[in-house]
């Protein structure tokens, strides 16, 4: 790195440099330095859009075109707020759908005020009063159950504070647990908690992370109480999903359109580019006075995925936690013969529930005769739920001074629909 910071002296991240090695000529915008930059590379952003990196030895030359001008710019790009407009929280957890990109450098930074947000998206402050704030700075894998409490909690003091609508930005990956997390946490929701995320980030041309903030924004001022998540619809920017937080999943690793509500449909869209919001569900309407945060996270929960090769130890090993939640075949099905070590289990107080690895479908315990088994054992049969959304749940219920078996056969959240197999 010695080499690389000799050369580059006073530049700084935004720079315009020109760049000879080797016969070769290199002319762009200098990026910043992160954690996966090579030893000594100079990385260039060029006219084209792709970034290229430069090994920084003897035999290169580094000359200064241009000062960066993106923070005069930011500082002199001042956007007005009405204040007589909704005031909607923006709660920033480490997704990048709340960042802003200096696009001189093409570097992406979270918002830490309603500045850095309007810089990349003025169109917000013309819908509503953004009140922006970064909770912490996770990447969704980071995500732990006792970071679904905090978020809870905080949601619960803007409420308090005057806000008339939460938009939680989160990564994608996990979305789906804060999601059903929050839709258990918090009890008497009079208005909305919108998850959003973005598959691509805001420094690529086919980022989704403009529309989905602006069609949250539009739910988040909406009369409709509870927890969603709101994504692309589909390939295009037509319109954006907004999904119950118990019954979405990210079905794909990139697609726009990852998100899918699972044995039930969207509860509705959002255009984001007319504002219009179209919902058919309205859920029950709680008062502003009664929201609170019921429950906590018991972590202790394990979610096995029945396969051929599970053995009777990965079963005992549950031993150590506090709960279970089995994925199983088809109907809700797993190998016979490690039934007797589960039924030790739950004479031992822990409750196991069994769900559907299809995840299309509903569990049986009445159909064939390893189901009968089960049920006989004392698994409890979750239904059409989510095997993610069943182990968040039980974790939930865990926390709760209520019987475990009763509370997870309740619909507490929507998270039981009627049986939809696909």
């Amino acid at each position: 790195m010695v080499q690389r910071e000799a050369l580059l002296k006073d530049a700084k991240p935004g720079d315009r440099l020109k760049i000879k090695k080797d016969e070769e000529t290199y002319e762009g915008v200098l990026m910043p330095i992160h954690r996966f930059s090579g030893e000594d590379i100079i990385t260039l952003k060029l006219d084209n859009g792709y970034n290229v990196g430069i090994k920084a030895d003897k035999n290169t030359e580094v000359e200064l075109i241009r000062k960066s001008e993106e923070e005069a710019k930011r500082k002199e790009k001042k956007i007005d707020i009405d204040e007589s407009k909704s005031t909607i929280s923006i709660l920033g957890t480490g997704g990048t759908i709340a960042s802003y990109v200096e696009y001189r450098t093409g570097a992406v930074h979270p918002a830490q005020t309603a500045d850095d947000l309007l810089f990349s998206n003025p169109e917000i402050a013309e819908r509503c009063r953004p009140k922006v704030e970064v909770l912490f700075s996770k990447l969704s894998e980071e995500m732990r159950p006792e970071d679904w409490v905090t978020i809870a909690d905080r949601v619960i003091e803007l409420f308090q504070e005057g806000s008339e609508g939460v938009i939680i930005s989160h990564g994608t990956d996990t979305m789906g647990y804060t999601a059903a997390a929050l839709s258990f946490l918090l009890e008497g929701l009079s208005k909305p908690v919108v998850l959003v995320g973005s598959q691509r980030s805001s420094d690529r041309p086919s980022s989704d992370a403009h529309l989905n903030l602006l069609a949250a924004v539009e739910m988040a001022k909406s009369d409709h109480p509870g927890v969603y998540v709101v994504m692309h619809e589909s390939m295009s920017d037509k319109k954006c999903a907004v999904h119950k937080g118990t019954k979405v999943r990210k079905m794909h690793t990139s697609r726009r359109d990852a998100f899918e509500s699972i044995n039930d449909e969207p509860v509705g869209f959002v255009d984001p580019e007319t504002g219009e919001v179209d919902i058919e569900e309205r859920p029950k309407k709680g008062e502003d006075e009664n929201i609170k945060r019921k429950g906590s996270m018991e972590e202790k929960v394990s979610l096995l995925y029945a396969n051929p090769g599970l053995t009777e130890e990965d079963i005992k090993h549950a031993r150590s936690k506090e709960g279970i939640v089995i994925a199983g075949t088809g109907l809700g099905h797993m190998p016979t013969d490690l039934i007797p070590a589960l039924e030790e289990i739950i004479d031992e107080g822990l409750p196991v529930v069994m769900t559907s690895q299809c995840l299309y479908g509903t569990v049986n315990g009445h159909v064939y005769s390893a189901g009968r088994e089960l049920k006989e054992a004392g698994v409890i049969f979750a239904g059409d739920m989510l095997p993610e959304t069943a182990m968040v749940k039980l974790m939930w219920a865990l926390t709760l001074d209520e019987d475990v078996e009763k509370v997870m056969k309740q619909n507490i959240a929507g998270e039981y629909t009627e049986r939809r197999i696909r």
